[in-house]
This record gives structure tokens, sequence and C-alpha cells, in this order.
């Protein structure tokens, strides 16, 4: 199945930065999206991928769900979450009996693509990268970000090794056996970015203006992990263990340091989910992302009242029944501090 080409469904941030690379590295790939104008450009112009380095243009046989091919093998998944429901649907009919499906997206899609395709033919990943769609046809890239790659059935295997090696002209992708934990990490700092989208200012300041909040929505998420037992990973400039409830507060202020710091030093200032609403003045991902973590947190007891008012103002700011605005932020802080001299009131009585 080597000799077949990858096939990334969904030519976005994620998996057109992704085929680019793969197709520099001399690996046979395709790209299948359902955006007409964006498979057009491609098809006309190539996929370019603008990075600090310069241009990277790939061109790769481009196609609309209608026009792929009936058969599929080794599929690189990178539609928006909400999404993942539809594209496994369409992928499961045509992939073939070796064939899998790997997850290079943003939340907790992997159990989704696994009712369709089965559990041994899904892969689990993590990927973070810092990139946006300029227009048809053109992603911005910010540089290495990070990844992680295993089987979402447990453990690692020879064709997730192939695929690090495929990609390793995008980088050094980790194979582990706890992809999960990248991922988990990734939905506290996430959660953080995302709560950026709340006002129209970069994501590092917005983040050192508002440490409560920040902190209060990371925690949240990370309580819920350690009900799970997920043993948390650390990637870029974030170390979730310096947000964790039980974290020494002067580290926890180094490491939003450390984080407000690297995060202006991205080309990426603003968060996707800010540039959804704001740009593209589209449906986000949040809701798809947050509420499986707010369901898993009620089997274990646990209460998030700053990720759901998160996910709540999200939508409201979607369908445009409210405007970005800093106050958003200012109320999580207020809720944080309250949530925080609440916990320390408790333990005092205890």
């Amino acid at each position: 199945m080597t000799n077949n080409p990858y096939t990334v469904v969904g030519a976005g941030a994620i998996g057109g930065t992704l085929a680019a690379h793969l197709h520099a590295q001399g690996v046979p790939v395709q790209v299948v999206d359902a955006d007409a104008r964006h498979v057009d450009a491609i098809k006309r112009n190539g996929l370019q991928i603008k990075g600090p380095s310069g241009v990277l243009v790939a061109h790769v046989p481009a196609y609309t769900p209608d026009e792929a091919p009936d058969q599929l093998g080794r599929v690189l998944l990178a539609v928006k979450a909400q999404a993942t429901y539809k594209a496994a649907a369409w992928i499961a009919p045509r992939l073939s009996s070796d064939g899998y499906v790997a997850s290079m997206q943003n939340g907790l899609n992997e159990a989704t693509i696994a009712a369709h395709v089965g559990a041994d033919r899904t892969v689990i990943a993590f990927v973070d990268l810092f990139a946006d769609v300029l227009e048809p046809g053109v992603i911005s890239d910010g540089g290495i970000g990070a990844m992680a790659l295993g089987e979402y059935a447990g453990k690692v295997s020879d064709r997730v090794r192939q695929l690090a090696e495929d990609l390793r002209h995008w980088g050094t992708a980790t194979v582990t056996d706890n992809v999960p934990g990248f991922l988990w990490s990734k939905l506290g700092f996430g959660a953080m970015l995302t709560a950026t989208a709340l006002a129209d200012a970069d994501m590092s300041e917005l983040i050192d203006r508002h440490r409560p909040a920040m902190n209060e929505l990371a925690a949240e998420v990370f309580d819920v992990a350690s009900a799970e037992g997920i043993r948390l990973e650390a990637f870029d400039a974030f170390d979730p263990a310096r947000f964790l409830r039980a974290a020494d507060p002067a580290k926890n202020a180094e490491a939003i340091d450390d984080l407000v710091k690297w995060l202006s030093t991205q080309t990426k200032t603003r968060s996707g989910i800010w540039r959804d609403i704001a740009v593209r003045h589209r449906t986000t991902e949040v809701p798809t992302q947050y509420e499986p973590v707010i369901d898993v947190a009620a089997r274990h007891g646990l209460k998030l009242p700053l990720i759901e008012d998160l996910v709540a103002v999200i939508r409201k700011l979607e369908t445009g029944a409210i405007a970005m605005d800093e106050e958003h932020l200012a109320h999580l802080d207020r809720e944080a501090t309250a949530a925080v001299n609440a916990a320390g009131k408790k333990e005092s009585a205890a």
C-alpha cells in the first residue's frame, strides 16, 4: 500500500500544509476539498504554502468529493471537527481493506471516525500548526509546530512509523502510545486560545491581561483529564503541569510569561477561531471540540462553568447576536476569581 497516494480530505490550513510537505518529500499525495474554488485554484496554480523560508508550491491532484477516486488507501482527515461525521461517512465505503484514516484535526474525533471505519483502521494524531487559509489555493504557515502519532486501538505500528517518516519534510513527528496526553493538553491550551477570540486583539496580549480566566479554563479541562487517567504531555511552549490546580503559583506565572513571549514571536497573532468569526463569518469547531469534554466531566460529577460559558459566548459571536468585546474576558476573570476564592474557603473549612 505504500505506493498508493495519501489522500488528504480537507485541504485547508492543516491538510493543505501537510499535503504540500508530503509532495515536497516525493511522497504521492492527492487532496479532496468541499470548496470548489479552493480545488480549482489548486488545479490551476498548485497548492501554495507561504512560510518563513519562502513559498512552497505543490502541484498535486485535487478533487471535490464528487470528482474523487472511488477507492482510497491512506487518508489524512483534516476537516473541521464539526464536519467529521459527514466526512467519515463519505470515506468509509471508499476505504480499502488495508487503508486507514488518521485524524489530523483539533479535538477528540477518533471515536466518530472509528464508528465508521473501525478502530483498527483509525490512527490517532495530535497536530499543532500555526497556519491559515489566506485565499483559495494559498495557505500561510507560521513554521514547524508539533505532531504526535499513534494507533487509536493502542500502541504504535509500522504504518504509523511510515507516516512519520513520510512527513519528515514537515518536521519530526513523535510516535507514541500516549497521543491522548497531547490531545488533552491541547484542549487546555486551546481553551485559552479560544478565549482570545472573544475580543479583537492579539492572543499574546489577551492571555497576558486575563490570567485568571486563562488559568481556570485550562484547569477545568485538566480536571477532566485527571479524572480520565490521562497523562498530559508538554508541547511547544506549553507545559500543562504548570496549569494544574496544584501548580506552584510562581511557576504558573513564569509559564504564562513564557507562553506570552512565545506567542508574541509567532507570525500568526490571532487564533483560527477569531479568524472564523471575524474574517470568514462562519461557525467554529468550538462546540464540537468542547461539548464532549463537558459530557465526560458530567460522567465524573465535575462542573466546567467557564468552559460552558466560553462555548455559549462563542455561539453568540457566530450568529452575530453579540460583538467581540474584551468585557467578555473580564467577566470570565471575575468568574475564575470567584471560583478560586470559593475553593480556598472550602479547603480552609475542611
